[in-house]
């Protein structure tokens, strides 16, 4: 993943089952079910899995977008797929939330220079 590219993060946190966890990072990795469903775009920059070292059981998944609006057309064009996915896989946690969707700041927003009146 290009981190250069990546302008749009979608941020999904899960508490699993404890006998869920092979299945759930096969299903939510970065070559797992989701991923592949999200490759149908080509606005899709790939996923990451991260578990929580102190936690057990907690994990966060980052969707990487090239923007909002492809993450939204994406999901209304493949909303049928996508619940089947969610329905599919809803077993393997005790709890999911969206923990957020973000967009990255261009370099000229976050020089120095650009928060300097008269910049």
């Amino acid at each position: 993943m290009n981190a250069d590219r990546h302008q749009y993060v979608v941020i999904w946190e899960f508490q699993l089952n404890p006998e869920a966890k092979l299945a759930f990072e096969q299903a939510y990795g970065p070559e797992g079910d989701w991923a592949r469903l999200f490759s149908r775009s080509s606005d899709y920059r790939g996923t990451q899995l991260l578990r929580d070292t102190n936690r057990p059981g907690r994990f966060l998944t980052f969707d990487h977008w090239t923007s909002r609006e492809a993450f939204h057309q994406f999901k209304q064009t493949h909303q049928a797929a996508y619940d089947a996915l969610d329905k599919q896989f809803e077993a393997l946690t005790r709890n999911e939330s969206l923990r957020g969707e973000f967009e990255s700041l261009s370099a000229s927003s976050t020089s120095p220079a650009s928060s300097l009146p008269g910049s």
